[in-house]
């Protein structure tokens, strides 16, 4: 056989051999296609006075990939981390802390967009990480009048997640930053806090930031650390200025649970830290480049901004996970944003 020959046949050859493995990416890529679209929530999202703003979500998530979306509802924070870093999951809405986790396991899983503040930019895109005790006691937590972080020792203490950033990362941080300026604690680690320690006798995890909130109103816990975004649907402000040391709260006559046995209770803050927001993250491996395109632009589309089911309009009396009281809509970011995050593990 000539040499011109075997030349021609190994290049039909190659060409039926490629053609195959187009063939089989191109029916595999189809077929992931016609997958549902898999979106993970929190503990915080995940009850059921939330069904209504996921649903809002999932029409968007449908509508930018043309597929079916599920809803993965979780009762822990590890789930829903492990979910969206193994692409079990392809969207989640979490924690900057919950973020960074999962991306550590996975680099695959970046962050597409947060909700901006009021200003409609990154500027202000920040929530507030609460210490609370019941209103009953604020006054020992004072020392000259003044609200006191050294109040807090020898207390039992309810953090939410061991992953949640308002609910054990920022306020752990702010605690072992305080303490360990003193003799008796600075031997004390961020860890040592996630179970008894020297400074705290117990210490609880709600779950949720509700759980968290829940543990401290029903006195299982003396402080509680959570967010003030996940409580708002449940809470009203009726003195003070919001998110700060002093101000009062009190559960709403129609909370829903965990509050629908807490109506009426009150609690106040001792105080009041500024936490980047939480993103939306994609899994970059279980999603196209273009699907993944598709979900930030509608993300961050004047339809989305203009959905009141997605920012729902902050006196309506409706429930939503987003709020708009100004010009608050989603905004892109990068995985370098939430650096001031990873330091405080450092």
């Amino acid at each position: 056989m000539s040499k011109k020959l075997v030349l021609l046949m190994t290049m039909i050859l190659c060409a039926i051999f490629l053609a195959a493995c187009n063939s089989e990416e191109g029916n595999a890529a189809k077929a992931k296609s016609n997958e549902p679209l898999v979106m993970v929530w929190y503990p915080n999202e995940s009850g059921s006075e939330m069904a209504g703003a996921r649903d809002a979500f999932g029409r968007i998530f449908e509508e930018a990939t043309g597929r079916k979306v599920e809803q993965k509802l979780t009762t822990d924070y590890a789930i829903a981390i492990e979910s969206i870093a193994s692409g079990n999951a392809q969207v989640a809405f979490m924690g900057p802390q919950g973020y960074i986790e999962a991306n550590n396991k996975s680099a695959d899983v970046q962050p597409i967009v947060v909700p901006s503040g009021s200003s409609g930019t990154l500027e202000d895109a920040v929530y507030y990480s609460w210490l609370a005790v019941p209103k009953e006691k604020a006054d020992g937590y004072k020392v000259n009048g003044e609200f006191a972080l050294d109040t807090i020792a020898g207390k039992k203490f309810s953090f939410v997640s061991a992953s949640s950033t308002s609910g054990f990362k920022v306020p752990s941080s702010s605690i072992i930053a305080h303490f360990t300026k003193q003799d008796a604690y600075k031997a004390l680690k961020q860890d040592d806090l996630i179970e008894a320690n020297a400074l705290f006798p117990e210490v609880l995890f709600g779950d949720s930031h509700q759980g968290s909130a829940v543990n401290m109103m029903m006195g299982r816990a003396d402080v509680a650390a959570f967010c003030d975004t996940c409580v708002s649907a449940y809470v009203e402000l009726v003195e003070g200025k919001e998110n700060t040391a002093g101000a009062i709260y009190r559960v709403k006559d129609d909370a829903a649970a965990p509050f629908n046995n807490l109506t009426g209770e009150e609690f106040v803050l001792i105080s009041s830290t500024p936490v980047l927001n939480s993103p939306f993250v994609v899994n970059t491996s279980a999603l196209t480049e273009e699907e993944i395109t598709k979900l930030t632009e509608l993300l961050i589309s004047d339809e989305t901004t203009n959905d009141q089911t997605i920012f729902v309009p902050k006196d309506s009396g409706e429930i939503g996970l987003f709020y708009k009281s100004g010009d608050e809509r989603f905004v892109k970011v990068e995985d370098t944003w939430f650096d001031p995050i990873r330091k405080l593990s450092e």
